[in-house]
């Protein structure tokens, strides 16, 4: 009895971080992909996948933050990416990157 109470403590708390999960990506995807990348061809790789970090006031004035090639943070036009949803071993991956 107590192995099948724990299984089910660990299915819900699973099931809860899903949607967790779920709902963190829409719209507001922790990493982006570079579709663009006039004029900041030395800082930005298109077709390559950055981090985005939360910004909330460069996102009001049309601009995203990310770590760039130089691994420091720095804003640009939201146009030059589109957000993307990774599978957790892809986005544990990059985290260690």
């Amino acid at each position: 009895m107590k192995r099948t109470a724990l299984a089910k403590r660990i299915s819900s708390s699973s099931e809860s971080s899903k949607r967790i999960d779920a709902t963190s990506h829409q719209g507001r995807s922790r990493y982006v992909l570079c579709v663009r990348n006039r004029g900041y061809a030395a800082s930005l790789e298109r077709r390559k996948v950055y981090r985005r970090l939360d910004d909330g006031r460069a996102a009001r004035h049309g601009l995203i933050r990310v770590v760039d090639e130089s691994g420091e943070d720095y804003l640009y036009p939201s146009s030059y990416f589109v957000p993307i949803a990774l599978p957790k071993p892809a986005q544990r991956a990059l985290a260690r990157a």
